[in-house]
Formats: C-alpha cells, structure tokens, sequence
C-alpha cells in the first residue's frame, strides 16, 4: 500500500494528516509527565555526582586519571541524558512496552503494592543493624515476593534465607567486605 493508503512508514509514524482530514476525532496527546520526574532525578543525580567528585583528593602522583575524572564523566552522562529525555518528552515521544512484556502502559499505578514494597524496604533499613544481614535479607525477599503476589510464605523465606546467607558468604569471605551479621554473630 501506498503511504496515502494509511500503512505507517519505516520509522513507525503515521503518515501526516491528508487535505480531507481536519483532525476532529483524533485522540489529543498525552503527556507522561513520569517522564519529566525521571529526567529531573537523573538531573540532580547528575549534578550531585559532578559537585561531589570535585571534592576527591588528588589520588596518587603516578596515576594518569585522576578518581575524580570517572565521577565527571558519568555525572555529566547523566545530566546529558537528562536533558534528551526532557526533550524527548517535549516532543511527544513515550515509552512502549516490548512485545513480550505484560505491562498496560495506560493502567494506572497499583498504590498499594508500591507501599507495600516500600515498607518493607523501610523495615529491612531499619532492621538491618539489630537482627543482621542473613535475616533481613530473608524478610526483605519473602516479603517483597509476598507483596507482589506470591502466597508461598514458607518457601519465599527458605529461598530467601538460601539467597542472603549465601550473599553474606559472598561478600565477607570471597569479597573482604564485612555486613552486619547481627544476632547471629559468631554463629555465621
């Protein structure tokens, strides 16, 4: 079919409106105003990793890069990219889901899953210090498993127990990097 004939073109755009079309009916556009929260997030990010890494010290004499120079780079990434999601917004362009991807763009936000999810990073925060890292890991991913539908209460915190003793492992034996290990120190 032609372009006239109403096929969209190679860049997936509609072709634009005809001399018999006057545009009455067509759906006006939306914008995705999450979008502008993003681009204002990655923006202060951004700006937040360029004003820290101009305090680092010098590092060492022989070193070519300086730390701070990784910080630039990637704080000004971030406001770069920033500003073309603004724009991008600006312009009318949204995200689309994949074509496997079970998700309606158009539904709105399930509140109470979100604050659910939050609480319980909320709890494994506050918990961390007092019962440790192999415990609030296994709280943090049963609950979080539970909160997003699963009801299999005693298998989420065996898997979860399974995940954060052996990530604890992990980072205090193969990494050197001590976390919490709370009530049971001395017994991991």
């Amino acid at each position: 079919m032609s372009a006239a004939g109403g096929v969209a073109g190679a860049a997936g755009r509609t072709p634009a409106a005809g001399p018999g079309d006057d545009g009455v009916g067509a759906p006006a556009p939306t914008v995705d105003r999450a979008q502008y929260g993003l681009a204002a997030v990655l923006a202060v990010v951004g700006v937040g990793t360029v004003v820290d890494s101009a305090g680092l010290g010098p590092g060492f004499a022989d070193q070519v890069v300086r730390p701070a120079a990784f910080g630039y780079v990637i704080g000004s990434a971030l406001v770069v990219l920033a500003v073309l999601l603004a724009v991008a917004t600006a312009r009318g362009d949204r995200a689309e889901g994949e074509a496997g991807e079970d998700v309606d763009l158009d539904q709105g936000t399930d509140w109470r899953t979100l604050a659910g999810l939050a609480g319980v990073l909320a709890a494994t925060v506050a918990l961390l210090d007092l019962l440790g890292w192999a415990i609030v890991g296994a709280l943090l991913f049963a609950g979080a498993a539970t909160v997003l539908g699963n009801r299999h209460w005693v298998r989420n915190l065996l898997i979860g127990a399974v995940m954060s003793v052996g990530s604890w492992y992990g980072f205090y034996v193969g990494l050197g990097i001590p976390i919490p290990a709370g009530v049971l120190d001395g017994v991991l």
